[in-house]
């Protein structure tokens, strides 16, 4: 696995190594051993999967308060995404900030995000299947978010007309999230 930091410190894009013949491909999307070298957290404790009938389906942006915080790793598994991670440690020199990055069934990277990242994605193409290794289990009582849509965060989504999301994405608060990291 080839491991790329971005902009935002502590989010990482995971490239995964192909071993190709004529079958197709095999390839590690965790390592225990080559997380911990990185500096990554090394343990899942549960996997959770998000499919998406139709283009322009927002789903986000989403965190979890402490002490239930969690680091993710997202990957796209079916279809085509446009997966986004908002800086929300107080103390981090990119506080406020966002990335962005296109993941996909055809290009098979996968996104590791530290505790206190807000994170949301869109689909760029009908029928997308994201999947999640997430290292806390789920508290609904912990879970915040930030509008997808947020001026002072100003994201560049793809496609802004015609999207598909939640009555409860859609009333994320704006900027600055309530208990952010």
């Amino acid at each position: 696995m080839l491991f790329s930091e971005t902009k935002l410190p502590g989010v990482v894009v995971i490239d995964p190594e192909l071993l190709e013949d004529s079958r197709g491909f095999f390839t590690r999307t965790f390592c225990r051993e080559e997380f911990r070298a990185h500096g990554l957290i090394d343990h899942v404790e549960q996997s959770s999967m998000s499919y998406n009938r139709r283009r322009g389906t927002v789903r986000g942006m989403h965190f979890q308060t402490g002490p239930f915080e969690e680091t993710k790793v997202v990957t796209c598994v079916e279809g085509h995404i446009f997966d986004v991670s908002i800086d929300v440690r107080r103390a981090s020199p990119t506080f406020g900030q966002w990335f962005g990055i296109e993941l996909s069934a055809r290009n098979r990277r996968l996104l590791y995000l530290p505790v206190g990242i807000a994170h949301g994605f869109e689909t760029l193409v009908d029928d997308s299947t994201v999947c999640y290794q997430i290292s806390a289990p789920f508290r609904s009582e912990a879970a915040g978010g930030i509008r997808w849509d947020d001026p002072a965060v100003g994201i560049c989504w793809p496609i802004v007309d015609g999207i598909t999301i939640s009555d409860r994405d859609r009333a994320w608060p704006n900027w600055p999230p309530v208990g952010g990291s």
